[in-house]
């Protein structure tokens, strides 16, 4: 995506209510992805990024469960239209642990990248990445979720 393009890129608030909701929006948004993409995925702990996470690999059409992989940081997931990458950097306690395992090969690669928690690695994410930011507001349900797109 070029500068222009990222620029014309309008914010789109999508409300959840539920964990089906926020799967499905996954799926939809990752129908529409293209290789070198990187989506970054940030919210609270317990707003359903994971969710959201399955439901774009199951858009890109990957067989196999996704969890998060909090532990191992990256997890790649083949088989769909697109190789998923889908890090999790909530552990990262710096972003040279992001350069040990090749992050550039991920980010420039021939898949799409979902990154949990991207703000902590803020400094090494290209200028035209996807945002997108899962909310919460008990005022209006314990399962709602505001899902913001940028």
């Amino acid at each position: 995506m070029t500068e222009k393009e990222s620029q014309k890129r309008q914010e789109t608030i999508r409300e959840s209510a539920g964990a089906q909701e926020t799967f499905e929006y996954g799926r939809m948004l990752a129908k529409e992805a293209q290789p070198g993409q990187i989506y970054c995925l940030d919210g609270d702990l317990g707003v359903g990024k994971t969710v959201f996470a399955q439901g774009f690999a199951a858009g890109l059409g990957i067989p196999e469960p996704v969890s998060s992989p909090t532990f191992t940081i990256i997890q790649q997931y083949e088989g769909g239209r697109l190789p998923l990458y889908h890090f999790d950097v909530y552990r990262i306690g710096d972003v040279g642990e992001m350069e040990e395992i090749g992050y550039e090969d991920y980010f420039y690669g021939e898949g799409v990248c979902l990154i949990e928690w991207s703000e902590l690695i803020q400094e090494i994410l290209p200028k035209d990445v996807i945002r997108v930011k899962i909310e919460k507001d008990l005022s209006r349900g314990f399962d709602y979720r505001r899902i913001i797109v940028l």
